[in-house]
């Protein structure tokens, strides 16, 4: 009997840590700002990631529908090795009417689109990691 609790108890431990380390290196999404003025929008969104040189860092977000239509992208040309976490704009962005809910996915070289997005629901002001100004 102690052995099997002693077995369940290390498979899960190694469980968690497999799963920690497989998402280790997806970019986190730390916050994002809406901001809409004179019928266009703004995105300012702060990413974090274990940027490691040209070979290994986050190099885009965009905004998607809830198809997966994409609203718009921010492609980032170069590493930010020692800039985390750090925060890139899109500027001059439509929305399309009548939408209820977006995403924000981040983007990293070797991963490619990390599954922890965030979702923003565009009825309401702000939310978990999220902000929207109407001016």
């Amino acid at each position: 009997m102690f052995f099997n609790n002693s077995l369940k108890k290390l498979f899960i431990a190694g469980s968690l840590l497999l799963t920690t380390s497989v998402f280790a290196n997806d970019v986190e999404i730390v916050k994002v700002v809406l901001t809409k003025h004179t019928g266009t929008w703004r995105a300012d969104v702060t990413l974090k990631h274990d940027d490691t040189g040209w070979k290994h860092y986050a190099d885009g977000w965009r905004l998607v529908d809830e198809k997966g239509n994409e609203i718009g992208k921010r492609t980032l040309y170069h590493p930010h090795v020692n800039e985390q976490p750090f925060t890139r704009s899109l500027s001059d962005f439509q929305m399309p009417k009548n939408t209820k809910i977006i995403f924000v996915e981040a983007h990293d070289l070797k991963h490619g689109w990390s599954s922890n997005r965030v979702k923003i629901d565009m009825t309401k002001s702000s939310g978990l990691k999220y902000k929207i100004n109407i001016r």
